[in-house]
């Protein structure tokens, strides 16, 4: 079951071409320009089609605007192009010669903060911006402890607007030196500021002519650079397990394979693999991918596994290696974001999917509510509205698998699903929250680790 032609490890190829696609999202605070700026990325980085540009330009000529609104290129619901605002998420795919993008323009209103749960979930690096007429609001701090939370590797400050304060230097430093310090104190690893105008084209695909005190990249520039790390040897190797490959033919009368999408790391012939919840112990004897034999495949491959022994294993297992299983509970302690318009209750019994496996589920205790104006908590709130974020204490029917969220955003985290009409309730990510040194606690944290 293996082929000489199939490399030992990832090869660098590989490892070029996923550095090549970058997932982003924006944030922000209302009419800061989220929309503008994706237009203007967009337009500038001749990625809109001619048919869609005469679009926007006679809706915008319709509404007696002497200039194409390019926040149209994303505001697709009637709603928003009425109001003048984003309500839902808007995925745009577009790509330059150096790397390609899904890019997330979440919403920047309060009741809007689970869509940019939502859009910045899976993003690699966020970009949150801010008016630079109105500097570091509520709604900043908001997006920032969310990006902390959701631990997106990268986040952009962009100041916009800077041509409505004559492009000032220490405008845009003081701003920078403000949301660097908060977003510092959250744990987020690194934060680039840019000083932009959305509207007039400054340091968004090209440099600024009126910013010549500004020597950094533009934003499309520093998308196009920034590093996409895909450490495969020093990942927890884990594959859910979707689906048990049995078909029974004359030329396959004995096969059984366990295909899923790798999670993470690497898998090779020869591993000795753990299959969790149950704990059985086998090594695996041939991995196939797009119907070929190979010794080794990695994250983000599908592939299908086979195994030495034949041991009950069905869809919702998780296959990692033996000296790498991480340990199974039926009491997870988790941040949350509640995201149904109904509350999350103490009492309340759900289904909680976890990767490939959905099991019931009860929340027991929601120690806190955390208010991200101040990061102040709310202890036992006994309840969680939509949008709150929390931490909550939740304890399954069976055994579950889950690695923290800080060692993989895959494995690490789950949603809650209504059982009644299948509505998902709540994103969790098991585990601490912020990641920031462990302060000396009081009996009022509860838990918390900012």
């Amino acid at each position: 079951m293996t082929s000489t032609t199939e490399p030992t490890e990832p090869p660098a190829t590989w490892q070029l071409s996923e550095t090549t696609l970058l997932r982003f999202a924006t944030a922000g605070s209302v009419d800061d320009g989220k929309s503008t700026l994706v237009g203007r990325l967009l337009h500038d980085s001749k990625s809109v089609l001619v048919d869609q540009l005469e679009a926007v330009e006679r809706a915008s000529a319709s509404r007696g605007q002497e200039a194409p609104d390019l926040a149209l290129l994303t505001d697709g619901l009637r709603a928003e192009r009425e109001q003048g605002i984003t309500i839902d998420v808007a995925y745009r795919y577009f790509a330059t010669p150096r790397r390609r993008f899904i890019l997330a323009d979440t919403p920047g209103h309060v009741q809007y903060t689970r869509n940019m749960v939502t859009g910045a979930s899976t993003a690699e690096l966020t970009v949150i911006l801010v008016d630079a007429r109105n500097g570091v609001v509520e709604q900043t701090r908001r997006h920032a402890a969310i990006a902390a939370l959701l631990r997106v590797p990268h986040v952009v400050l962009a100041v916009n607007k800077m041509d409505l304060v004559d492009y000032k230097e220490p405008v845009f430093a003081a701003i920078a030196e403000e949301f660097t310090a908060y977003a510092t104190e959250l744990g987020v690893p690194e934060v680039t500021a840019i000083p932009i105008s959305a509207l007039a084209g400054d340091n968004v695909v090209e440099p600024s002519a009126v910013m010549d005190w500004y020597g950094g990249p533009t934003v499309l520039e520093h998308l196009e650079t920034v590093p996409v790390s895909h450490d495969l040897a020093h990942c927890h190797a884990r594959l859910p397990v979707q689906y048990v490959i049995r078909p029974r033919t004359a030329e396959h009368p004995d096969y059984r394979g366990y295909a899923g999408q790798i999670a993470a790391g690497t898998f090779r012939v020869g591993d000795e693999v753990t299959v969790l919840p149950s704990g059985r112990t086998s090594k695996v004897s041939g991995i196939d991918l797009l119907g070929e034999p190979v010794d080794v495949a990695w994250t983000p491959q599908s592939v299908t596994l086979l195994l030495q022994d034949d041991i009950d294993v069905s869809r919702g297992d998780l296959i990692v290696p033996r000296e790498d299983a991480p340990a199974t509970t039926q009491d997870v302690e988790a941040t949350v974001c509640h995201v149904a318009d109904a509350p999350l209750t103490v009492g309340h019994r759900v289904l909680l999917k976890h990767g490939t496996r959905t099991v019931k589920a009860i929340v027991k205790d929601i120690p806190a509510r955390l208010t991200l104006d101040d990061l102040s908590l709310h202890p036992h709130p006994g309840q969680l509205a939509a949008n709150d974020i929390g931490r909550v204490k939740i304890r399954t029917a069976e055994p579950l698998p889950a690695d923290s969220y800080a060692d993989s955003r895959r494995t690490g985290s789950f949603i809650l699903i209504d059982p009644s009409d299948g509505t998902t309730l709540t994103a969790g990510m098991a585990g601490e929250s912020f990641a920031t040194p462990e302060p000396v606690k009081d009996e009022a944290d509860d838990g918390w680790d900012f």
